[in-house]
């Protein structure tokens, strides 16, 4: 599964560094940046049992039209990105803010602080689509399950798989848009350390 290609590519980047106020190559940076790190930090909660049923609330709750073949950022709830953000990165976001705005050429903390809530409800967009389709459910805001079986899009292992599967592509992403710490490993590991932990509600 290519879902870090996916959601990078369906990013109108024109859009985007017209929201910022960089230029497209700045901002195609900076969403490789964040991106592996919304992932990682998600990722992180879903390792905790609390923090997985948290997580599959919230996605149940995106699973929306709002990610496509092109997203039309105009749709995107930036108060509810803020929300996500805030739940994912508990409270170290301030540092994971810094150390995101530190990398990739040094892109600065407040185009990340700005950036994240435009991307946070576009990742949940599309983790929500890629559960409904592996459960072979329809879309518009289906409940996402949450008892057992091998299919269910609601147990903990799918989730855990689905999210390392769409950061398993990061780094080749990264690759491609020239990003020096924009893949998955560098940023999770490397730059974000230990501020992310799990289990968050």
């Amino acid at each position: 599964m290519a879902g870090f290609d996916d959601i990078l590519s369906s990013l109108p980047m024109d859009q985007l560094a017209a929201q910022l106020g960089v230029d497209e190559a700045t901002a195609r940076q900076a969403a490789s940046t964040a991106l592996p790190a919304l992932l990682g930090g998600l990722q992180a909660n879903a390792a905790d049992p609390q923090g997985a049923a948290s997580l599959q609330q919230a996605i149940g709750q995106h699973g929306d039209d709002l990610f496509g073949e092109r997203i039309d950022l105009g749709r995107v709830d930036t108060r509810d990105g803020e929300k996500i953000s805030s739940h994912i990165f508990g409270g170290n976001q301030e540092q994971v803010v810094h150390a995101l705005g530190g990398a990739g050429g040094g892109l600065g903390g407040d185009l990340m602080k700005r950036l994240l809530p435009m991307l946070a409800p576009i990742v949940l967009s599309y983790l929500a689509k890629q559960m409904q389709g592996r459960a072979g459910g329809p879309g518009g805001g289906a409940t996402l399950p949450t008892s057992g079986g091998q299919r269910d899009a609601g147990a903990p292992g799918s989730l855990q798989d689905l999210l390392g599967e769409v950061l398993g592509g990061a780094a080749g992403g990264a690759a491609q848009t020239g990003g020096k710490s924009a893949g998955g490993g560098s940023i999770i590991t490397d730059i974000l350390g230990g501020l992310l932990g799990g289990g968050r509600r």
